[in-house]
Protein backbone atom coordinates (compact mmCIF):
# COMPACT_ATOMS: atom_id res chain seq x y z
CA UNK A 1 0.00 0.00 0.00
CA UNK A 2 1.54 3.52 -0.76
CA UNK A 3 1.74 6.22 1.31
CA UNK A 4 -0.55 8.47 -0.58
CA UNK A 5 -3.30 5.70 -0.89
CA UNK A 6 -3.37 5.79 2.92
CA UNK A 7 -3.40 9.32 2.89
CA UNK A 8 -6.38 9.45 0.57
CA UNK A 9 -8.17 7.20 2.97
CA UNK A 10 -7.42 9.48 6.08
CA UNK A 11 -8.22 12.29 4.41
CA UNK A 12 -11.80 11.00 3.49
CA UNK A 13 -11.99 10.20 7.24
CA UNK A 14 -11.28 13.40 7.79
CA UNK A 15 -13.46 15.21 5.88
CA UNK A 16 -16.45 12.67 7.65
CA UNK A 17 -15.04 13.72 10.73
CA UNK A 18 -15.29 17.34 9.57
CA UNK A 19 -18.32 17.58 8.46
CA UNK A 20 -19.58 15.74 11.87
CA UNK A 21 -17.54 18.42 14.04
CA UNK A 22 -19.34 21.05 12.04
CA UNK A 23 -22.55 20.22 13.32
CA UNK A 24 -21.73 19.64 16.56
CA UNK A 25 -20.21 21.25 19.50
CA UNK A 26 -16.88 19.87 20.93
CA UNK A 27 -18.89 17.92 23.52
CA UNK A 28 -21.03 17.01 21.32
CA UNK A 29 -18.70 15.10 19.02
CA UNK A 30 -16.82 13.81 21.33
CA UNK A 31 -20.10 11.51 22.63
CA UNK A 32 -19.76 10.14 18.92
CA UNK A 33 -17.16 8.94 19.92
CA UNK A 34 -17.07 8.15 23.75
CA UNK A 35 -18.91 4.57 24.03
CA UNK A 36 -17.92 4.45 27.53
CA UNK A 37 -19.58 7.53 28.81
CA UNK A 38 -16.16 8.39 30.62
CA UNK A 39 -15.55 12.17 29.17
CA UNK A 40 -12.35 11.41 26.93
CA UNK A 41 -11.58 8.85 23.60
CA UNK A 42 -9.39 6.26 24.22
CA UNK A 43 -7.23 5.36 21.11
CA UNK A 44 -9.71 2.17 20.93
CA UNK A 45 -12.69 4.14 20.57
CA UNK A 46 -11.19 6.12 17.98
CA UNK A 47 -10.40 3.86 15.46
CA UNK A 48 -13.78 1.80 16.11
CA UNK A 49 -15.44 5.31 15.48
CA UNK A 50 -13.57 5.86 12.34
CA UNK A 51 -13.67 2.52 10.76
CA UNK A 52 -17.47 2.56 9.95
CA UNK A 53 -16.58 4.16 6.86
CA UNK A 54 -14.05 1.64 6.34
CA UNK A 55 -16.12 -1.32 6.85
CA UNK A 56 -19.34 0.29 5.21
CA UNK A 57 -17.19 0.73 1.72
CA UNK A 58 -16.00 -2.65 1.93
CA UNK A 59 -18.80 -4.34 -0.06
CA UNK A 60 -17.83 -8.20 0.31
CA UNK A 61 -16.47 -7.53 3.80
CA UNK A 62 -13.15 -9.70 3.39
CA UNK A 63 -11.25 -6.57 5.12
CA UNK A 64 -10.09 -5.14 2.28
CA UNK A 65 -10.78 -2.13 -0.47
CA UNK A 66 -10.24 -3.25 -3.31
CA UNK A 67 -9.89 -0.49 -5.90
CA UNK A 68 -13.69 -1.46 -7.15
CA UNK A 69 -14.33 -0.41 -4.04
CA UNK A 70 -12.23 2.88 -3.45
CA UNK A 71 -14.00 6.39 -4.41
CA UNK A 72 -13.06 6.92 -7.87
CA UNK A 73 -12.32 2.98 -8.12
CA UNK A 74 -8.80 3.44 -8.21
CA UNK A 75 -5.55 3.07 -6.63
CA UNK A 76 -4.07 0.11 -5.14
CA UNK A 77 -6.28 -1.85 -2.01
CA UNK A 78 -6.27 -1.00 1.62
CA UNK A 79 -6.66 -3.70 4.66
CA UNK A 80 -8.28 -2.71 7.35
CA UNK A 81 -5.38 -3.15 9.66
CA UNK A 82 -3.54 -0.81 7.47
CA UNK A 83 -6.57 1.89 7.78
CA UNK A 84 -6.90 1.21 11.53
CA UNK A 85 -3.07 1.66 11.84
CA UNK A 86 -3.25 5.17 10.37
CA UNK A 87 -5.90 6.08 12.33
CA UNK A 88 -3.72 5.22 15.54
CA UNK A 89 -0.79 7.20 13.96
CA UNK A 90 -3.54 10.16 13.84
CA UNK A 91 -4.55 9.52 17.50
CA UNK A 92 -0.82 10.20 18.51
CA UNK A 93 -0.97 13.30 16.68
CA UNK A 94 -4.42 14.61 18.14
CA UNK A 95 -3.24 13.34 21.45
CA UNK A 96 -1.60 16.90 22.16
CA UNK A 97 -0.99 15.93 25.71
CA UNK A 98 0.12 12.51 25.47
CA UNK A 99 -2.18 11.29 28.43
CA UNK A 100 -3.23 8.44 25.76
CA UNK A 101 -6.92 9.80 25.65
CA UNK A 102 -8.33 12.52 23.92
CA UNK A 103 -10.74 15.16 25.65
CA UNK A 104 -13.23 17.19 23.39
CA UNK A 105 -11.11 19.99 22.68
CA UNK A 106 -8.12 17.69 21.15
CA UNK A 107 -10.89 15.43 19.58
CA UNK A 108 -11.81 18.82 18.18
CA UNK A 109 -8.91 20.09 16.57
CA UNK A 110 -7.59 19.29 13.41
CA UNK A 111 -4.53 16.93 13.87
CA UNK A 112 -0.78 18.62 13.40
Amino acid sequence: MKKKQLQLLAVACAVAATQARAQATPAAYLKLFDRDGDGRVSTQEYVDRLSTGFLAMDGNHDGTLEPSELPGQRGRAVTLVQHRANLRRQFRRLDRNHDGVLDARELAQPPQ
